[in-house]
């Protein structure tokens, strides 16, 4: 009996330890999938080349090129308009977008000019946007993509510049000074792009850096499990089933003759009472602490579902097999729940397990319809129709699974009595 709890603690440590350590410990090289937008808006120019005039597209050139050196296994390239990167953006779907400017190949053109007749120029820009509102940690991902891709980027078009200057010296017509590059043209050439970062929508004060929708989601999985988990202890107390200690005193109730159906059906009720009351308790502080509210209602109304969804399904568990959906429920909604939610770390960068585990675990559902609700405008697409029907599935397996599993108790005669004083009576 005493090696039972040292040997369930071990196996719960190591669950921990493989589940938040393979997590955080390396989220580059778990990257796959981490989805990009790549915008083209180049309109091309006519350069002339030495022989005559010819039509260039740098931009055009500059996506191929970056299409074809991306890992595909690490980053999905999304290649469209402006007006479909601005949606993607807006409703997190991409973490970030590289935008190429209508004038790139002309600005190209003129800074290879520049390069050798006397006067003031700028480099061309290329424009990384990042998402803030997508998650904290996949800002700094997209700039380190950002960054190989356009390091790529300007030892392409710097080489090919360079080129074209080069022969545009050598085609000066007979009897024209000799001309050629300087050092400082030829660093220039060298990096001819210069890069703006900038965020699309940057989040305001008061929702700390992109991490309030994360630990909000996370006091909702919390309230959830530590509702069912009280409600079941002391509706049961109350009820007569368990003892209730009080420091050195001890009380126990005579036990109520109540089916197991009708005991869980009353435990549902309380908890969806508690979870609008502690939904409200959670909007009210978020006035207090002056978080940005721009959707209030929908906030309290999605809150009350998920601790309601999260509580009566712990509740049906515990129903189920008894003090053992403790463990499930802390299992289910936390272990495995914190590290697939896709809150600190994008489930992009994390091992592909937890991508899996995503598509089903409440706390990345409930994580994903808080952040479109607080972040996104409270946009369907953003996340909060995936969370509304997967919290509401969520919800409806619980109910399905605790009325029917403690129907089939009550239907076989397994009522809430004490076995071994049974077997002693039996005995006598």
């Amino acid at each position: 009996m005493t090696g039972a709890p040292v040997v369930v603690l071990t196996l719960l440590t190591a669950l921990l330890g493989v589940m938040y350590l393979g997590y955080v410990a390396d989220p580059e090289e778990n990257l796959h999938d981490f989805p990009i937008a790549l915008v083209n808006q180049d309109l091309g120019d006519v350069l002339d080349t030495g022989g005559g005039q010819q039509q260039v597209n740098f931009g055009r050139q500059v996506t191929d090129g970056i299409v074809a050196a991306i890992p595909t296994d690490k980053v999905e390239l999304h290649v469209v308009g402006i007006s479909e990167a601005e949606r993607l953006l807006q409703t997190g779907q991409v973490y970030g977008a590289v935008v190429i400017p209508s004038d790139f190949s002309k600005s190209l053109g003129i800074l290879g000019i520049g390069s050798v007749v006397p006067g003031d120029i700028q480099r061309p820009i290329v424009t990384v946007e990042t998402n803030p509102r997508a998650g904290a940690y996949s800002t700094q991902v997209v700039l380190r993509i950002a960054d190989e891709m356009l390091a790529r980027v300007n030892e392409q078009v710097g080489r090919q510049l360079t080129d074209q200057v080069n022969t545009q010296l050598a085609a000066s017509p007979p009897g024209a000074p000799a001309t050629e590059l300087s050092g400082a043209a030829r660093v220039v050439l060298r990096e001819p792009i210069d890069v703006l970062v900038q965020q699309y929508h940057p989040l305001p004060n008061g929702t700390g850096q992109g991490l309030t929708a994360f630990f909000y989601a996370l006091l909702l999985l919390l309230a959830g499990v530590v509702g069912a988990m009280v409600i079941h202890t002391m509706v049961d107390a109350q009820l007569g089933f368990v003892p209730t200690e009080y420091g050195p005193w001890y009380v126990h109730y005579p036990p109520t003759p109540i089916t197991r159906f009708r005991t869980v059906l009353l435990k549902w009720g309380v908890m969806a009472v508690a979870a609008a009351i502690v939904s409200g308790v959670f909007l009210l502080t978020s006035h207090l602490l002056d978080l940005p509210l721009s959707h209030g209602l929908a906030l309290f109304l999605y809150s009350w579902l998920a601790i309601a969804a999260v509580g009566i399904t712990g509740i049906s568990m515990l129903a189920a097999i008894g003090s053992a959906g403790l463990l499930a429920n802390l299992i289910l909604f936390v272990v495995l729940g914190l590290p697939s939610s896709g809150g600190t770390v994008p489930i992009e960068a994390t091992p592909p397990y937890f991508a899996w585990l995503a598509t089903f675990e409440p706390m990345h559902q409930v994580f994903l319809a808080i952040r479109s609700i607080l972040y996104f405008d409270a946009s369907g697409p953003a996340g909060l129709t995936r969370g509304v029907w997967m919290t509401i599935l969520g919800l409806a397996i619980g109910l399905v699974f605790g009325a029917v599993v403690t129907r089939f108790y009550d239907h076989r005669g397994l009522h809430r009595k004490n076995v071994l004083n049974r077997e002693s009576a039996t005995a006598g």
